[in-house]
């Protein structure tokens, strides 16, 4: 899925010594589908050539303000017209002032005036350059003028000074971009997603729990934040970053994960439960480490279970005019169980997989699902990426929540 398809952006490099990351950063954008005009400053070029943008954009790179074309056009005029967003990067401390104050004196600075799209800057620059005051309230102007202005990373810069200024992870700009351009759909709905297993204490080195990695829960979580929502993660214990501009809240047991839930839950448009929560917990819970003397016979030890509460079934009981939907991750009779499942707790839309099934269980890149609807419609899918069944997902829930 190329998530820029048929976007224009346009990308300033002005001269630091991260202008040498742009050329990653332009080969990124245009495999996401992005069509990407290069504006370089004098100075960039002390840097890196036009000709290796050139050669990975496969545009002209535009250098000069004044320049005699074969056919009329006023190339500051025209990229900013043509820019679905004006990207600058790495922004030096003299664009960011330049830009701050309406200062217009060579091609990319005369383009930002001219951009009636987004403009975002991603400053990179000496600690000490960075840390000024001066750049602080050029920064703070110019988010009043409504640019956006990416923080940049810590670490030791090029100099060899520490501190802020390095330029952010390229792949961290990328995610921005596509943040930034992607439509948004489902602007202003505030959605909650359940991901991972839970976790039931059973001493202080032992607990039950299951296969799940949260996968899932973390694409659609994604998914959601890339179209506009509010998104709150409620994540049980794994190892996945956090998706950009989601609201993450990491919880451990069932009862954690209810409480968590069920906070958030009167503010929510749509709860989307992926999370494998356990079912039972150990009814006793050691303060110490239970040695396998105590309790234990030849044949073994007895380990007494009592219910969790049902958080899907106590969410249906309440959910009004919400959108509820659930996971159904079953071995066997998984029409019949997510059925029994979509009418006993009150769901608007159940997504079964059989866990069982080459590509469809625990922690897999891929799913293979049967999505059963309220209105008793099924919708079979065959084994694509979870990143695109997110997006399938949310927009069947737009379409109910349209209708």
């Amino acid at each position: 899925m190329k998530r820029l398809e048929g976007k224009n952006i346009v990308l300033g490099v002005t001269g630091g010594i991260a202008a040498y990351k742009a050329v990653d950063l332009v080969s990124r954008l245009t495999k996401e589908g992005a069509n990407v005009d290069v504006v370089m400053t004098k100075n960039a070029m002390e840097f890196v050539t036009p000709l290796t943008f050139q050669t990975i954009s496969k545009n002209k790179v535009n250098t000069e303000l004044f320049e005699c074309l074969d056919h009329y056009d006023i190339n500051h005029i025209s990229l900013g017209k043509k820019a679905d967003l004006l990207l600058i990067c790495p922004a030096t401390a003299n664009i960011l002032a330049k830009a701050a104050h309406g200062i217009a004196d060579d091609l990319l600075s005369t383009t930002v005036l001219a951009t009636h799209g987004p403009v975002m800057f991603v400053p990179a620059m000496n600690v000490a350059m960075y840390e000024n005051q001066v750049t602080q309230d050029n920064i703070k102007r110019l988010k009043e003028l409504g640019y956006s202005v990416m923080e940049p990373a810590e670490g030791t810069l090029a100099c060899g000074d520490e501190g802020k200024g390095k330029l952010p992870p390229v792949e961290d700009i990328l995610e921005e971009v596509v943040f930034t351009l992607y439509p948004k759909d489902l602007l202003g709905k505030k959605i909650i997603v359940t991901a991972g297993p839970t976790r039931e204490r059973l001493d202080p080195v032992r607990f039950l729990s299951n296969r799940s990695t949260g996968k899932m829960g973390f694409e659609i979580a994604y998914a959601a934040a890339l179209l506009g929502a509010e998104v709150t993660l409620v994540a049980g214990p794994v190892s996945l970053q956090t998706p950009p501009h989601v609201k993450r809240v990491d919880v451990e047991s069932a009862e954690d994960m209810k409480n968590a839930v069920l906070k958030a839950f009167p503010k929510a448009d749509v709860v989307i439960k992926s999370a494998a929560v356990g079912d039972f917990r150990p009814k006793n819970v050691s303060e110490h480490k239970i040695k396998k003397e105590k309790g234990a016979t030849e044949e073994g030890m007895t380990l007494e279970l009592t219910k969790n509460d049902d958080i899907l079934k106590l969410l249906g009981q309440q959910k009004g005019n919400k959108i509820l939907v659930g996971f159904a991750a079953e071995s066997q009779h998984l029409e019949e169980y997510a059925k029994k499942k979509l009418e006993e707790k009150n769901l608007d839309m159940i997504v079964a997989n059989n866990i069982i099934q080459k590509g469809a269980g625990f922690g897999t890149d891929t799913n293979i699902v049967k999505i059963f609807y309220r209105d008793g419609s099924l919708e079979s899918l065959k084994k694509i990426l979870k990143t695109e069944l997110a997006f399938i997902l949310l927009d069947r829930i737009k379409k109910r929540m349209e209708g």
